[in-house]
């Protein structure tokens, strides 16, 4: 009796499972069409029976996927409406996934500017922080964050996990909760805009200097230094990203006279 009992819960855990994956994938796949503007704000999503036929999914998995886009913010649901997209206002953007789905296309060139906009709003203040508060501990994470993203390059997802681990070690330093709590996101955005640069052809300059100098700063508790070294490496940052996207624009441009 008891090896029925653990099969079945065997199977219904993998159950579970598959219907996780399933409700993950159609929550990725509606917010990508509505953070690249597929669906506007105001727009109505199918109701749940027509999407779920259309989808070939359960009513289930689809309302869960819904609800995964409604705590991110990118729709509301109200009965007798419907599901209804929301103004951009109202989405979590430094939210993980939403900040990947933002990144499967092209982000227009105001959302990437508002981007960097917030981290050198945040990061080099956060730095400062840092030089002032930052524990043996905190440096010898920053120490270890660098090691790594010189080992493997930050073409590589080991690297570009050290660069997150390095922003992220900063965060943690400022000794700043409200600081502290936005370092999820922020360490999306520094991946996603590094694999962004890359995706049409190597990075054309090393940063491991720039994030180099933001460690010495904090670590000699210099908060001025560290200020002027993490706005220097966001603001270059920026700009390897802007020079990333030239090429494409002249791809369209050039197809455009053609």
């Amino acid at each position: 009796m008891s090896s029925k009992k653990s099969a079945a819960a065997r199977a219904n855990a993998k159950a579970r499972r598959k219907s996780l994956r399933l409700h993950g994938t159609i929550a990725r796949d509606l917010g990508v069409l509505i953070v690249s503007g597929r669906y506007k704000p105001g727009d109505i999503l199918n109701g749940e029976i027509d999407a779920s036929d259309r989808l070939q999914v359960s009513r289930t998995a689809y309302r869960e996927a819904v609800r995964i886009l409604a705590a991110k913010g990118l729709v509301e649901s109200r009965p007798k409406v419907g599901t209804r997209v929301s103004p951009q206002a109202r989405w979590h953007m430094l939210d993980p996934d939403v900040l990947s789905w933002i990144f499967e296309f092209e982000p227009d060139d105001t959302l990437l500017s508002n981007l960097f906009e917030l981290r050198k709003i945040v990061e080099p203040e956060a730095a400062a922080l840092a030089a002032l508060r930052r524990t043996d501990e905190e440096l010898q994470a920053m120490e270890t964050a660098l090691q790594g993203m010189a080992t493997h390059t930050l073409a590589s997802e080991a690297g570009r996990l050290a660069d997150q681990d390095f922003h992220s070690a900063m965060l943690r330093a400022s000794g700043n909760a409200f600081i502290v709590s936005l370092t999820s996101g922020v360490g999306a955005a520094v991946s996603w805009t590094t694999i962004y640069k890359q995706r049409q052809n190597p990075l054309r300059r090393d940063p491991i200097p720039d994030h180099q100098k933001v460690y010495e700063a904090v670590k000699a508790a210099d908060p001025k230094a560290a200020h002027a070294a993490m706005l220097n490496l966001v603001e270059l940052a920026q700009l390897d990203t802007t020079n990333s996207r030239k090429p494409v624009k002249a791809k369209v441009a050039n197809a455009a006279r053609s």
